[in-house]
This record gives structure tokens, sequence and C-alpha cells, in this order.
């Protein structure tokens, strides 16, 4: 039966991640595997599991080669836990971390497995490069052929053209539009200024520099490769600096979005535990918060009137409606920044009474949220946005934090490719 023991709180024990890196850098010459390997490692070491069989390990990534068809287990085998530890490989875009945490969540509450860890890792340094559909047709031709003559008859059809290499892209097949020219559309469409989009990335960098300063990070960052912190950090950053850049995704003149208002290009991996209270309690851990609720939504860019990174505007009402509560009724919000606009326009629709009654079918507008409880710790126009590594890094963060306060709520919201969103809320 799907049901076991029966439904249960699902305990946060905490997380760790390496530092992330901007792609082509201090990661340059690891790939998934390994940077996974250290964050499990990491929860690990931290956390006394070291030979310890868990009931399951959910992760993955976004952009990884065939070869790692198995990659959370192969990173299993070399974190420290027993052998007898399955993982699974699973991915929903940049929401991957997060769905990662939901599904380990729904086993703990249903009494399936006592304890597991969540995660995801992503880089853009070692992508998997493949050669064109030419190429593999020659070849494939040849290993068919029955006869040494057929085998080298395939090979004449080799042009040179078919070993020109094909590398993965970021944009969305139905559109050919890239997430930066989405989110142009987007900001156009409910009119964000480029100011209020630098505004909001000053804020980003500002709130990491200084969580950095105090030492928030210390024993959720584990130092890697000779990074202790993440690189893209800018505590020294400033609007007139942010203003001097130019638009990258439309060069039109009427374009918005530049290198500073945007994510950038990241390596990294994180992890977190998850598990029952009685878990925790028979191993003398801390449940820094619990896991309450989780939800997915989707949106048609392609035919319909959504922008491509909206489908959090729809996932977070459909979640405040599961659990009963407002919008208003957070302490904290941990809004994935995929790029400024894209957290702005968010913000907008879920302010607007058209949107509100002819998307959403309410009423009334769900309102507006305090600033001042926006990603307090810094968010990931600093941070750097590793896709699948993200949602590992926003539980752990909200969890610490929630402790740290000794209670609250904290909603998470995260926008992925392919017109989706998945959120949750933590409580204490």
């Amino acid at each position: 039966m799907l049901v076991g023991t029966g439904t249960r709180r699902v305990a946060i024990v905490g997380g760790v991640r390496i530092p992330f890196a901007r792609g082509h850098g201090a990661y340059a010459e690891v790939g998934n595997q390994e940077m996974l390997t250290a964050a499990l490692a990491g929860v690990v070491d931290r956390f006394g599991l070291r030979g310890e069989r868990l009931d399951e390990v959910a992760a993955g990534a976004v952009m990884k080669h065939p070869s790692q068809w198995n990659l959370v287990r192969e990173s299993v085998l070399g974190s420290g836990l027993a052998p007898q530890t399955p993982g699974m490989d699973l991915q929903r875009a940049c929401g991957t971390g997060l769905e990662a945490a939901i599904q380990i969540g729904n086993k703990i509450a249903l009494g399936q497995i006592d304890a597991g860890i969540a995660g995801g890792a992503d880089t853009v340094s070692d992508p998997p490069v493949a050669f064109t559909r030419g190429f593999q047709r020659v070849l494939l031709k040849s290993f068919r052929a029955k006869t040494a003559a057929a085998r080298a008859a395939a090979w004449l059809g080799l042009r040179p053209w078919h070993l020109k290499p094909v590398l993965p892209g970021i944009t969305e097949p139905r559109t050919g539009l890239s997430m930066g020219e989405s989110t142009e559309l987007m900001v156009k469409t409910w009119g964000i200024s480029r100011e209020q989009q630098d505004q909001l990335a000053l804020e980003s960098h500002r709130k990491a520099a200084e969580a950095y300063a105090n030492g928030f990070f210390h024993d959720l960052v584990r130092p890697y490769l000779g990074l202790a912190r993440d690189n893209n950090v800018r505590g020294d950053t400033s609007l007139e600096k942010l203003a001097k850049l130019a638009p990258v995704f439309d060069r039109s003149g009427a374009g918005t979005l530049t290198a500073g208002n945007s994510t950038p290009m990241t390596d990294g991996a994180s992890a977190v535990l998850l598990c029952s209270e009685a878990w925790a309690r028979q191993r003398n851990l801390p449940v820094l918060a619990y896991l309450a609720y989780g939800k997915a939504a989707a949106v048609d860019f392609v035919g319909g009137r959504d922008g491509l990174l909206m489908a959090p505007a729809y996932a977070v009402p459909a979640m405040l409606q599961d659990s009963g509560l407002r919008l208003q009724d957070f302490d904290y919000y941990e809004i994935h920044e995929a790029f400024a606009g894209q957290v702005l326009c968010t913000l907008e629709a879920w302010n607007d009474p058209a949107f509100c009654r002819d998307r959403l079918g309410r009423n009334e507008v769900l309102g507006t949220i305090d600033r001042a409880r926006l990603n307090v710790k810094g968010g990931s126009l600093a941070i750097g946005h590793p896709f699948a590594a993200t949602g590992g890094r926003l539980v752990a963060t909200l969890a610490k934090i929630l402790d740290e306060k000794r209670g609250g709520r904290g909603l998470i919201s995260v926008c992925t490719a392919g017109g989706m969103g998945v959120t949750a809320i933590l409580e204490r």
C-alpha cells in the first residue's frame, strides 16, 4: 500500500552546499557528480551520518551527460553514506531541488520512509556536447550494416558539417526564445522598469554580503576547490554601477535586462536532510523547521496569455488555498530571482485586479508583500543559480532563518523552464 504508518510532520534538519561559482571558473574541471558528492558528503559529515543507511536520496541535474543516467546513486556511493542507500534521479528544470524536497517530504509524511536527503547539482562548465543528427545517422547506419563493405560504405555519407558539435541551449524548444528574451516580453507586458530591476538586484547583493559578514552561511556553505563563499556576491555594487550595464537580451534600445539584474550562469550543488521527528530525536539532531505544503503549476506560454516564467503566480495562490493562508501570512519570502524582472512581474500580478479575477478566478487581489521580508539573506541574483541546486539552497536557508527567529512561516517560490513553477511552505 502507498500509505505507511500514517501522516507525520516533515522535519528539516539542515542543509549543506558548496559555494556557488560563476561558470567556467573555479569548477571548470569538475562536473555534476563531483559537486553533488561534495554536497552530500557535507550533510553526512555535519550530521554524523557516515556509514548510515538512509531510506532515500533524491536529486538531479538539468545539464548532464548521458553517462550520468544514475547520477544520484553514483554520488551516494561516494558520499560516506552506507552503500545500501538508494538514490533517485529526478528533474523539473530550475525547480528540481525543491521538487526533490517535496518528494522526500511526501514519503516521510506518509510513513513510507523515515529520513532522506534532497538536493541537486548543475554545471555550465561541463556541458554535454553532442554531434549532429547527421553524424548519428551515419554512425548507426554503419553499426547496423551486416558486412564490412556496407559498414565502410556508410561512412561515405559523412560530411564536414556533420562534425560540428551541438551545444546544449537554454532556449525554449517551442518558442525558440531564451529565458532572458522571454522575460523581456514579460517586463514589457507588466510595465516593469529598468530602475526597478536594478534596485532589486542591488538589494540581493547587499543582503547576501551582509549575511556573509554576519556569519550566517558558516554552517551552510562547505569550502570546495579553493572557494569558501559564493563568488558572484558584490557587496560594493551600486545603482550607478548597475545602470552602466548594457541590455543583453534586447539590444533594440527598449531592453531592460542586463548582466546585473539577471542571474549569472553558475556551477554548484546543494543537499538538505529531511526526516520524521522521531528519527531526529533518536539521533539527537536538531529540527530547524517543517516542510508543510508544496505545489506545482504550469502556464501556456506558447499559445496563451502568460509569460514563460509566470507559473509561480498560479502555484502560490493554489497552495495558499490548500493551506488556508493569505499571501501576507508569512514572515519570510524566498522567491527565486531568475531575473529581477521575473520576481517583479509576479509581485505585480498578485496585486492586479484583472489578473486575479480573470486568471485566478478570485474576487479580490492577493495583495502585496513586505519587501523587507523578501530574500533576506540575498537571492539568486547575488548568490547564483546552478539550476537544480537552487531549491536545496532555498530550503536550507529558510529553515535556518526560521530556527534563528525561533518560529514563523516562510514561502518558497521557484520559476522554471517550460513554463512551470514549484512552491512550498515552511513552518516552525
